[in-house]
């Protein structure tokens, strides 16, 4: 592949350094040797300035345009809701540079496939924020699915539920149950990430379906969802999500002709392999920055070394599996 950056330094800005942005992903752009984190954006001017500050981020402004288009700055992470991914993208893509942009890509596959086209079309590299097909943990469960350690797959199911939050049942304003904004709520939050996940594990899916709904009546965007899905190479796939439940639960079965692997998505617990000849439990923690891997992974594509696994092509994949499991047209 051919590099898009010749060398390094590599300037960064981010628009909208919020809560995300603080700890799980802000600092990977900081440590990664090569990366700079030049310049942040947010509406609120003292917000960008306190976290410019504590950060040691040299430049800080409440203009996106501004930051996207300032001459030191090489790429862009859009940190932002759902809602304005499309908005930024679009402006990122016209000034020519790189981007990653928070998952899921927009709160529509129309918007999703907009940002896409746009994108490959000037042959800029988009990267999706799916950081957990860069994390240790889940690539030991694809090693084991790549050296058959199962068999062939027959099919992957998802549990995910949890309480309704005080938040919730507050009637206080969250973006993230704002159907304007996410239109499954967090489905589309959370659910994204496994949905992305399991089409790194197994491979792309080439139908779904499900139905969504809302069941608690605290907020617009839907609050339970369930769906089923076939990927590519015949494995079957079934997920439900419900966020009004009496309690947490996350887990993943990978159902085998020779066995079967557990795991969760959104919480580290350990990983199972389970077989008729051994049973093996790993506990592979997390980075304190979760983006870390995912963002060295960024550099390395850039650079033209290898290609990254969460693209513009894989993260609009996931936005058609779900649009197809909520119903959405």
């Amino acid at each position: 592949m051919n590099p898009f950056f010749a060398q390094t330094p590599i300037k960064w800005g981010i628009i909208g350094c919020g809560n995300v942005t603080e700890v799980k992903s802000g600092p990977a752009y900081q440590i990664t040797e090569g990366f700079e984190l030049f310049g942040v954006m947010r509406r609120n001017l003292d917000k960008a300035e306190d976290y410019a500050k504590r950060h040691k981020v040299p430049l800080y402004t409440d203009d996106a345009k501004a930051l996207i288009h300032h001459p030191e700055i090489d790429a862009i992470y859009i940190a932002t809701p759902p809602d304005t991914h499309k908005l930024y993208g679009l402006q990122v893509a016209a000034a020519g540079k790189p981007c990653c942009i928070e998952k899921p890509m927009a709160p529509t596959y129309a918007e999703s496939l907009a940002i896409y086209n746009t994108f490959k079309g000037k042959n800029i590299p988009l990267f999706l924020a799916y950081y957990r097909r860069s994390l240790p943990r889940f690539l030991k469960i694809k090693e084991w699915l790549s050296d058959d350690l199962i068999g062939e797959v027959r099919h992957i199911n998802w549990y995910k539920s949890r309480t309704a939050s005080p938040l919730d049942r507050s009637g206080e304003y969250n973006w993230r149950t704002d159907a304007k904004i996410a239109p499954a709520g967090y489905f589309d939050d959370l659910a994204s990430h496994g949905l992305d996940l399991f089409i790194f594990l197994l491979g792309d899916i080439v139908k779904a379906n499900g139905f969504a709904t809302n069941q608690q009546s605290l907020y617009s965007a839907y609050d339970s969802v369930s769906g089923s899905w076939m990927h590519k190479n015949g494995a079957m796939g079934s997920g439900s999500w419900n966020f009004g439940a009496n309690e947490a639960r996350d887990k993943v079965e990978i159902f085998g002709s020779n066995g079967e692997i557990r795991f969760s998505v959104l919480d580290e617990e350990p990983i199972e392999l389970i077989t008729p000849e051994k049973k093996e439990s790993l506990v592979i923690p997390h980075p304190k920055h979760l983006h870390e891997f995912h963002v060295l992974n960024m550099k390395r594509h850039l650079l033209g070394k290898e290609i990254h696994p969460s693209t513009g092509e894989s993260g609009l994949h996931t936005s058609w599996v779900m649009s197809k499991i909520i119903g959405q047209n």
